[in-house]
């Protein structure tokens, strides 16, 4: 369908060269055949009439009407009496004939997809009316580019969050407003390295930081990061999720947490916190952000994607004061700063109570599907293992010793469950026993049962 322009006649790049040898009329008529043969104009786009075309390329009028009529003629445009001119449906050249089709996957019955929020939960009004207020109430500055480290009214109101909510010892000075926690744990990536820390440790099984120049994987255990093999690497910084390991779901231990503070002063390290869904907890005590046992050799990163939306491409990180200079000179020369009215929309959202209540219904819902989930596997699939679920919305399957996860994966999307395995988020060379990491974020409840069901045998068999 082509795009209908708004607007009494649309704007239409032509050129035209007065001192070349070819007539005016031809150029335009080439430069028109040759953008309607490319695709350029598709097929039913509307083009200037000629009265404003003429007028903005500075010729005659009567030369555009010539032009029309002699295209119009050839079939490249259509025109009714009344109407707007506009490009006709012509043949192109013949592409290559498309790859043969692979065969249509079965009905989708559930895909247990981990890592995404659902986006229908997104507090699409509470959003609305929060940017609606900034616009209204705003100064004029506010529309000026802003400070690099981000709007300050709304640094203020999430260090007063974080310090509430996380037990972050943080002021609105530390904290960076980024795009999402990818910018963020890039930034810190990118200053550390001008510093000489280019080794960046990360949990294994997890992802490696695309930025880092030597990722080292270190691995986890059912007490979280093992730090005596941490302490076995080169490594001066390491990038952990200790509220909710990602992807085992385990929680750092207190003694583990000590360890890994203790390492950071004794080798001057930097701890990078991924703090990427405390927000969400179940059955178990809140656990406070690594950062504020030790500001000094900690980074914390936050993010909006989980809690809000992805779309909104908003996080932040709290950082210790001697870094923050070079993360001010970064984030200046990676984008001049984010998007100031949207970061105020934050800070006002979260200030006004809002975002605690989306956050409330975000909970009730999710807690909802993990018992869906939970009860389904008990019934379809008793005495597998299942860890993971103190928070955040994933859980973590057991399956029997020898199960071929590609297998099971492979043949559950056969039968239109789509799954995921433990094993493409391992780096290190231990023989690792078979799991399934099962989202229920964007599962609808409705979905999970018979999801589960469909593949049980699968979960079983060895």
């Amino acid at each position: 369908m082509p795009v209908e322009w708004a607007g009494s006649s649309p704007e239409l790049l032509v050129t035209i060269d007065r001192d070349g040898r070819t007539g005016l009329r031809s150029q335009l008529e080439n430069q028109l055949r040759d953008a309607i043969r490319t695709g350029r104009l598709a097929a039913g786009e509307r083009l200037p009439s000629s009265r404003e075309l003429a007028r903005t390329l500075g010729l005659s009028r009567g030369l555009v009407q010539d032009c029309y009529a002699q295209l119009q003629a050839e079939g490249y445009l259509t025109s009714r009496p009344g109407s707007a001119t506009r490009v006709a449906a012509v043949t192109r050249p013949e592409a290559p004939p498309p790859a043969p089709a692979a065969a249509p996957p079965a009905r989708m019955i559930a895909d247990f997809r981990h890592g995404v929020p659902d986006l229908r939960l997104a507090p699409r009004e509470d959003w609305a009316w929060a940017v609606r207020e900034v616009c209204r109430t705003a100064p004029n500055t506010a529309f000026d580019y802003g400070d690099p480290l981000g709007d300050p009214g709304a640094r203020e109101v999430i260090a007063a969050y974080l310090r509430r909510v996380r037990a972050v010892t943080a002021t609105a000075d530390q904290v960076v407003l980024c795009s999402g926690m990818a910018q963020g744990l890039g930034l810190v990536l990118r200053v550390l390295a001008g510093r000489g820390i280019d080794t960046v440790a990360y949990e294994d099984p997890g992802t490696a930081p695309a930025t880092a120049a030597v990722p080292v994987p270190v691995p986890v255990d059912a007490d979280g990061l093992d730090v005596a093999a941490l302490d076995r690497t080169p490594a001066r910084a390491v990038v952990v999720t200790p509220a909710h390991q990602w992807p085992t779901g385990v929680a750092l231990a207190g003694p583990r947490r000590q360890q890994l503070i203790a390492w950071a002063r004794r080798r001057d390290g930097v701890i990078i916190e991924d703090d990427y869904d405390a927000e969400f907890r179940y059955d178990r005590d809140p656990v406070g952000s690594l950062q504020g046992l030790a500001p000094d050799h900690v980074v914390s990163l936050g993010t909006v994607s989980k809690s809000l939306a992805p779309a909104l491409r908003l996080g932040w990180l709290v950082a210790p004061p001697p870094l923050l200079p070079a993360l001010a000179r970064a984030k200046h020369l990676a984008d001049r700063g984010g998007p100031t009215l949207d970061q105020m929309a934050l800070g006002l959202l979260i200030e006004s109570g809002r975002y605690d209540r989306s956050l409330r219904r975000a909970r009730t819902e999710y807690a909802a599907r993990r018992a869906v989930l939970l009860d389904a596997l008990i019934r379809h699939v008793p005495g597998l293992p299942v860890t993971g679920l103190a928070a955040g919305f994933h859980a973590v399957l057991h399956l029997p010793g020898g199960t071929d996860e590609r297998q099971v994966i492979d043949e559950a999307r056969r039968r239109g469950v789509g799954l995921y395995g433990m094993a493409g988020m391992r780096h290190g060379t231990r023989a690792a026993a078979p799991q399934l990491v099962l989202g229920f974020g964007d599962t609808p409840r409705h979905a999970i049962e018979p999801g589960v069901a469909a593949i049980a045998d699968l979960l079983l068999s060895e």
